[in-house]
């Protein structure tokens, strides 16, 4: 049901603050008397948008407010439809019974999405222990990460190997994906430490860590297309597999 249609940022400002806020507003960035964004300093708008426009320059702006989607005109049908069918997952997953209907909901969904908007913090670094002591590791001293299968640890640049007390899979959430790449479910490295790469067994890659690891540094099969888009990052040749 459509509550109601405004056309200016005067008329929509009045029209939100007499009226419930509506579960979603669909809304022109270019208003008969300005942008739609000034709407934003004037009141406090709860509901999500959907904002439309003929312009693709205002697209960081309108994620910067309340926006889970844009879209350029002329809006396509089909494009609309995946709009809503967004909100309408997104507004499904936070009616909970901690979430009841109404406006507590539209306020947890609100916040997942600038959660969701707001450039990530990786680990800087990692505090670990060193002997009897504990000593602090920057993130670009460290080469790359593995597992032994019972432990983890990371290895510096300068050879020096620590325990990491996190799981492979809680370190994919800590650390940044522009300065280390998951090869596998045993090893994150970083470009920077790679000295050969070798085509093996299976459509798989082997890698020459710098410095040196006792254990095999395979690419997963999985994972081989992706870790080829790193090849300006990594400049090395990569080298026919020639074993038996």
């Amino acid at each position: 049901m459509v509550a109601g249609v405004t056309d200016s940022i005067k008329s929509t400002v009045e029209w939100l603050q007499q009226n419930p806020a509506p579960d979603l507003i669909l809304m022109d960035i270019e208003l008969a008397d300005g942008q739609s964004f000034e709407i934003f300093k004037l009141i406090d708008v709860t509901s999500p948008v959907i904002f439309t426009t003929s312009y693709d320059e205002y697209a960081l702006k309108a994620f910067k407010v309340n926006s889970i989607d844009y879209l350029l005109k002329p809006v396509q049908k089909e494009e609309l439809q995946l709009a809503l069918d967004k909100y309408r997952q997104m507004n499904l997953r936070y009616a909970t019974k901690e979430t009841p209907e109404g406006e507590a909901r539209l306020d947890v969904l609100l916040k997942e999405l600038r959660r969701q908007l707001e450039p990530k913090e990786y680990r800087q670094r990692f505090l670990v222990k060193h002997g009897q002591k504990l000593v602090s590791i920057g993130i670009g001293e460290i080469a790359y990460f593995f597992s032994d299968g019972r432990l983890n640890f990371f290895r510096t640049a300068d050879s020096r190997k620590f325990v990491v007390d996190y799981t492979m899979d809680e370190l994919e959430e800590m650390i940044d994906p522009r300065m280390f790449f998951r090869i596998s479910r045993a090893f994150y490295v970083s470009p920077g430490c790679i000295e050969r790469i070798e085509e093996y067994f299976g459509n798989r890659l082997i890698l020459s860590l710098r410095p040196a690891l006792e254990k095999e540094a395979l690419v997963s099969r999985e994972k081989v297309t992706d870790f080829k888009k790193l090849d300006g990052q990594i400049k090395r040749t990569v080298v026919p597999f020639s074993s038996v």
